[in-house]
This record gives structure tokens, C-alpha cells and sequence, in this order.
């Protein structure tokens, strides 16, 4: 997945987010809640708000996908409350199983702040995102969408990213409205392969 070239967390913080995420999915399959966060047990930059999507993958195909836009909790809550969410919310999939639970490729995107995207046209915006690195949010009336930079692996151009982004907020692709609000935001995803091989996750740890 893409992510950003300034990594805010070192190997040590993406191994401790891994390892939750995992034992949040254990947890839901024991007991059908996510993994309860003891916040004293993690340092203290793991306990600033921040946003959080985590993506569930089975052999590169999509397994779940759940997070949120803004910062409303700890990052290692979020991480976890998100990982129970893809692995058995997600309302595009049926509860994740025990038997998929052991294939399964964990990727975690740590948001930025989104920040707002000032463009009159929809040529004024493709000149202003940032290919590879920019996701966006679109919020039109009651509905809204959101691309992850991860996106950009499976698209051609900037064009085709915007018209991906309005039909996941349900709209039509070749629609444009002054009342468009546009926001972008970056950033750091990673996986186990940006860690460590992972660790057996047969129970939660001490949190």
C-alpha cells in the first residue's frame, strides 16, 4: 500500500499496531467484541487521536476494509476497534472465519488531517492532486466518499481517480457541482511486510 515518505512511526510502533490489530480480530472471534485497550501499556504517541483505516486482504483480493475520517480516539484503540470492524462489519462481507482469519494480510493507513481543497472545476482539481500520494474525501449534500492514496496502485490517472471517488459516494462519474466540498489528506500504511513476520496471535496480549 502507498504511504508516505516521513515515517512518524518507527518498526518497534508498526509491529506494537500489527499485533493489536491481529489480537483485536482473536478477540472478536472468542468473544464477538474487539480487544479492550489498556492505554497505560503503551507509550504515549500511541495514544495521541488519531485517525485509522485497516484492510483485511486474502491473496491481494479484498477482505474488509473499516476506519474513520476523523480523529476521535486513541490510535491503538482506533487501530483495534477498526480491525474488529473490517474483520466482521463490513457489510460487503460475511463474518470473517476462523479458518480466513489465518490468511489474511493485515494493512494499516494512519491518517493526516484532511485539509480542504479549494478548486472552481473539476480540471482545477486534477491540477491540484497529487497522484500516489493524495487521498480524498468528497462530501456532496448528505453523502460523502473517500479514496485511500492506496488507490492510486489501481488507477491510471488523476482523472480516474476523481471519477472512482464519485461513485463510491454514489454518484455519477461524469457529475460536477460547485457545491462539491473536497478534502486531501496523506498517509503512512503498512503492512507485516513492512515490519516483521508475524507473530502467532492465538490470544490477546496484555492490554
Amino acid at each position: 500500500m502507498s504511504s508516505i515518505k516521513n515515517h512518524e512511526y518507527q518498526l518497534e510502533d508498526r509491529t506494537t499496531l500489527l499485533e493489536t490489530a491481529a489480537a483485536s480480530i482473536e478477540h472478536g472471534l472468542s468473544t464477538g467484541r474487539a480487544l479492550p485497550v489498556n492505554l497505560q501499556d503503551f507509550p504515549q504517541h500511541l495514544q495521541v487521536q488519531r485517525a485509522t483505516f485497516v484492510t483485511l486482504q486474502i491473496e491481494t483480493r479484498l477482505r474488509g476494509c473499516m476506519g474513520v475520517l476523523a480523529p476521535s480516539r486513541p490510535l491503538i484503540v482506533d487501530v483495534a476497534e477498526n480491525a474488529f470492524a473490517a474483520a466482521f462489519r463490513d457489510p460487503r462481507f460475511h463474518k470473517l472465519t476462523r479458518t480466513d482469519a489465518g490468511r489474511i494480510d493485515t494493512h494499516i493507513s494512519v491518517l493526516s488531517p484532511p485539509e480542504p481543497v479549494y478548486c472552481l472545476s473539476e480540471s482545477d482539481l486534477l491540477r491540484q492532486v497529487r497522484p500516489e500520494i493524495d487521498g480524498l474525501i468528497l462530501q456532496y449534500g448528505h453523502v460523502q466518499g473517500t479514496l485511500l492514496p492506496s488507490v492510486w496502485e489501481d488507477v491510471s490517472s488523476a482523472a480516474s481517480f476523481v471519477r472512482h471517488l464519485k461513485l463510491k459516494a454514489g454518484l455519477p462519474e461524469d457529475l460536477w457541482d460547485p457545491q462539491f466540498r473536497l478534502f486531501r489528506y496523506t498517509t503512512e500504511s503498512f503492512s507485516w511486510h513492512d515490519a516483521q513476520p508475524p507473530r502467532q496471535a492465538t490470544s490477546a496480549p496484555d492490554v
